[in-house]
């Protein structure tokens, strides 16, 4: 039987993925006041920067890497299964892809939304020493190489998940 759609669990998972998203202009404002006035732009954007960068490849490769159906090695899965999103979002039917009991389409925003916000937080560290180009690159870089893995090895059925 398929999963039956829950608008509770739905309509929660949605709330929820707002409140993690406003925790990125939050911590631009934040990182924004603790550099010199000179830098105050470029660290504000480098947070909402990384809202666009990590929106896009998330949802180009980066779901596909960390919650896809075939693993490569319990490392990462395969990039390219659900590229674009093809296939997790609704089926050959039509119909929605459920994960439990809200769409599929509701948990990638879930996650997403803490990608985003874990490379923001990563913008902390480097205030005031990196051109924002350099930064954007950066950001597209880390998250294939290090955020997408581990939330395959940990959330996504590999390694360290004790499903492996």
């Amino acid at each position: 039987m398929k999963d039956a759609l829950n608008s509770g669990d739905t309509a929660w998972m949605l709330v929820s993925a707002s409140m993690v998203l406003l925790m990125t202009p939050a911590l631009a404002l934040f990182y924004g006041g603790m550099v010199r006035g000179k830098s105050v732009l470029n660290m504000m954007m480098m947070s909402f920067g990384a809202m666009g960068v990590v929106g896009v490849v998330y949802v180009l490769w980066g779901y596909s890497m960390s919650y896809g159906p075939h693993s490569v090695g319990g490392l990462f899965a395969n990039p390219l299964d659900l590229f674009g999103l093809h296939g997790a979002i609704t089926d050959s039917t039509g119909a929605y892809v459920m994960s439990g009991s809200y769409p599929t389409v509701v948990n990638v925003a879930f996650q997403l939304t803490f990608a985003i916000i874990t490379v923001a937080l990563i913008s902390g560290a480097i205030a005031d020493r990196v051109k924002f180009s350099t930064w954007l690159v950066f950001s597209g870089l880390w998250v294939t190489l290090a955020y997408f893995p581990l939330a395959h090895q940990v959330w996504g059925g590999g390694l360290l998940s004790g499903s492996a």
